[in-house]
């Protein structure tokens, strides 16, 4: 089990050298950035393209795996680092999710999740170990922060759920452990390589935030196709603020405007998040207000009904409320889906990861 220490405070990028690595790994690396690599240990260029072809769509995880490469070479590399992490423990839920608890080259824990469906297999990614955002409904906050993920460790959460499940991912939502936009540079890089070099869709990617001030204005300079997904939780600022400590330096409206902003630069439209809370935040008057705020907005609602954790006493709400809360906001011509979380039964669902094994 992972020991995270406690931080509220926004946290800045540990870099590789800073963990002790002598070099980055090679996974995240371009065909071009792989073709030079090789050529600076003495290989031929065309030796870049079998890297390349075995990183990406062999899975490889070490020198030694690539056996197109001479054994003499594979034996002098044995120590070059590939950037694969270890599976430290796997646990599947009754409707197929399977929760990954995956070890990192310093010995963190962080998780990831493969939800299979009939026509799709998405991983839901962790973009740091543990989160400082402390959202109190949420497990991960509970644990506190320790790091920042690297772009191959971002990487290889897909690469992993690819390979266990023996088909390839579809669709990619960066919705587990951490904050992406306080980890803005590794986890845009990681969409380029996923797309670039695994060859998913940018379109079949969901970047989910709470809010960092700034970073949404930077992730629409990047031009990306992803969706952007915009935890908000509550109908008003004080509200939020009970819900989510950052709140406090990110206030309701200058966040809506932010995501305006983001609307007229990129031309692509917001999802709002909006985990229900029985008794709190799930009243129609609640939706209306909520409403209020997206009128005229570029957006769609997705609600989501509480998933239980242990380190919080939230209630789920009814139907009744769900159903009340969507009859409110379709009634003000608001576009809304309620989103169930899959793996409930495993800790595996939305809200719920911890770096911990059951």
């Amino acid at each position: 089990m992972a020991v995270i220490s406690q931080s509220n405070q926004f946290p800045t990028p540990v870099l590789a050298e800073e963990r002790g690595l002598s070099e980055p790994p090679l996974l995240g690396k371009s065909l071009e950035e792989l073709t030079e690599w090789v050529q600076a240990q003495g290989q031929p260029g065309y030796r870049g393209k079998q890297l390349y072809q075995w990183l990406y769509q062999q899975g490889a995880r070490s020198l030694q795996d690539i056996t197109v490469f001479p054994k003499a070479w594979r034996q002098a590399m044995e120590a070059v680092d590939l950037g694969r992490s270890a599976l430290h423990h796997r646990v599947v839920a009754s409707d197929g999710t399977v929760k990954y608890l995956l070890k990192l080259a310093d010995g963190q824990i962080i998780e990831t999740v493969g939800i299979p469906s009939a026509k799709r297999l998405t991983v839901c990614v962790s973009s740091q170990v543990g989160c400082p955002m402390a959202c109190d409904f949420c497990a991960t906050g509970k644990g506190g922060f320790m790091r920042n993920l690297a772009t191959h460790e971002i990487v290889d959460q897909v690469l992993t759920v690819q390979e266990d499940f023996g088909q390839r991912v579809s669709h990619i939502v960066f919705m587990g452990m951490g904050e992406p936009l306080l980890n803005v540079t590794n986890v845009v890089a990681a969409i380029r390589c996923l797309n670039r070099d695994v060859g998913i869709g940018q379109r079949a990617m969901t970047l989910s935030t709470v809010g960092v001030p700034g970073r949404i204005r930077a992730l629409a300079a990047e031009q990306l196709q992803v969706t952007l997904a915009v935890s908000l939780h509550a109908s008003n600022q004080p509200q939020r603020l009970q819900l989510i400590p950052s709140a406090g330096a990110y206030p309701l409206a200058v966040l809506l405007d932010e995501c305006r902003e983001y609307v007229q630069i990129t031309g692509r439209r917001v999802t709002f998040e909006y985990i229900l809370l029985a008794g709190l935040n799930d009243q129609p008057a609640n939706a209306a207000e909520l409403a209020q705020h997206l009128r005229g907005f570029q957006s769609h609602v997705n609600l989501i009904p509480y998933n239980p954790i242990s380190e919080a006493d939230y209630q789920r709400p009814s139907e009744a409320s769900i159903r009340n809360f969507v009859n409110e906001l379709e009634s003000r011509r608001i576009a809304v889906t309620v989103r169930y979380s899959r793996g409930l039964d495993e800790n595996a669902a939305c809200g719920q990861l911890r770096a911990s094994q059951p």
